[in-house]
C-alpha cells in the first residue's frame, strides 16, 4: 500500500506572497509526502514579483503559481484537505469556508513582506521564506501517521508560535 499523501492549504488574504512561498517550500521539501496549495480570501489576482524573484534565486521553479480564491478549495470537486494553515493574521480572523475533509488547522502568522516597500523588501521576503522553511521543516518531521489528533493539534499550534510569529 502506498504511503498517504497529505493535502495542505496555506491561506493568506491576498495569496500573493507568504502563502505562495509556503506552497513552494512544502511542495519541494515535503519529500513527496505532501501536496501543497495556496489561496486567499481576497486574492490580489497576481503573485508578488518579489516572491517569484526570491523563489527563483533560491533555486525554485516559479512557473504555475497564481493568486486564487479560497473558494476553489471549498468546492465538492476540490482536493480533500488534511491541513489548513493561515500565514497572515487577517486570514486567521476571517470566517473560512467549510473545507472538504475536515482538515486540522493552525495559525502560522508571519509579517507580510509585501508591506515593505523599496529598500528592505528583498530582505523581508527572504526572512519570510526562512521562517516558513523552519516551520515546514518542523511540520514535515512530525510523526503524523502515529500521533494522536490532540497531540498533533498541539504541535501544529506550537509550530505557529516559533520564531517570527505574529499575533492572531
Amino acid at each position: 500500500m502506498a504511503d498517504k499523501i497529505y493535502n495542505v492549504l496555506f491561506l493568506c488574504t491576498g495569496n500573493s506572497a507568504r502563502s505562495i512561498l509556503a506552497e513552494a517550500l512544502l511542495n519541494r521539501d515535503g519529500q513527496g509526502r505532501f501536496r501543497a496549495f495556496s489561496a486567499g480570501s481576497q486574492p490580489k489576482g497576481e503573485v508578488h514579483p518579489m516572491a517569484l524573484d526570491v523563489l527563483a534565486h533560491t533555486g525554485f521553479k516559479t512557473d504555475g503559481f497564481r493568486s486564487k480564491s479560497w473558494d476553489e478549495f471549498a468546492q465538492a470537486d476540490a482536493p480533500r484537505l488534511d491541513f489548513v494553515f493561515t500565514v497572515c493574521d487577517n486570514a486567521a480572523g476571517e470566517a473560512c469556508p467549510v473545507w472538504p475533509g475536515q482538515p486540522m488547522s493552525a495559525h502560522w502568522g508571519i509579517e507580510d513582506p509585501a508591506a515593505v516597500e523599496g529598500e528592505g523588501q528583498r530582505e523581508a521576503f527572504e526572512r519570510a521564506l526562512l521562517y516558513l522553511r523552519n516551520r515546514i521543516a518542523l511540520f514535515t518531521a512530525l510523526p503524523i501517521d502515529s500521533i494522536d489528533a490532540m497531540s498533533l493539534q498541539t504541535k501544529l499550534g506550537d509550530i505557529g508560535r516559533s520564531d517570527g510569529a505574529t499575533g492572531g
